[in-house]
């Protein structure tokens, strides 16, 4: 039996034509979606990949590095440059990861004075960084050579941050040193980048 009752039911040339065309339209269209989702998948895998190999986001947790970084804060670090003196580093201590100060590397002799100022290679350290100077929780004794493939490391809040001048601290190790901290990228109005303007030789 034939699907057409008359010869008006059957499309015209034009029809056809523009049949073929919405058909081949929707294909097109099929593809195009398909190939725009796979590249934003190959776009969002590379960025994870990215940020977990290269670029890893580190939440700041506590008060040791106010003023300059905030509980709750995101930052990225960069896993590929080498930490310098006044370099801000994530590091891992006890399972934990923590932000310091970089104050003095390897081979440095370092001397902090009772009112928390603080001598680097004989020299005054210029911190900038700092609001107010304390010796905080210090068990060790000064002045102290940094040892090697060692970093010496303070956090900004002096009085209340746990770090190299305590012994159950000590200087961390390049094995527990995550990236040094580049941006900031969290709270959206406090994207910042951070520049070290305090490396000294």
């Amino acid at each position: 039996m034939s699907r057409f009752r008359s010869l008006d039911d059957i499309p015209t040339a034009e029809q056809l034509r523009q049949e073929l065309n919405r058909r081949r339209y929707k294909k097109g269209f099929a593809a195009t979606l398909k190939n725009t989702i796979t590249s934003l998948m190959v776009t969002a895998a590379a960025a994870v990949l990215l940020s977990v190999l290269l670029l890893p986001a580190v939440r700041v947790t506590g008060t040791s590095m106010e003023p300059n970084l905030s509980n709750g804060q995101i930052v990225l670090c960069n896993k590929l440059k080498t930490a310098s003196r006044g370099d801000i580093i994530a590091l891992t201590y006890n399972k934990k990861v923590l932000l310091k100060r970089v104050i003095a590397v390897s081979g440095d002799t370092i001397d902090i004075a009772e009112d928390g100022t603080v001598r680097l290679n004989g020299a005054p350290l210029e911190e900038p960084y700092v609001t107010a100077n304390a010796l905080g929780e210090c068990d060790i004794e000064f002045p102290y050579t940094v040892k090697e493939n060692r970093w010496f490391v303070m956090g900004d809040s002096r009085e209340v941050s746990v770090d190299s001048r305590y012994s159950a601290f000590g200087c961390v190790p390049d094995e527990n040193i995550l990236g040094v901290v580049w941006s900031r990228i969290y709270p959206f109005d406090q994207i910042s980048i951070f520049e070290n303007t305090n490396e000294q030789e």
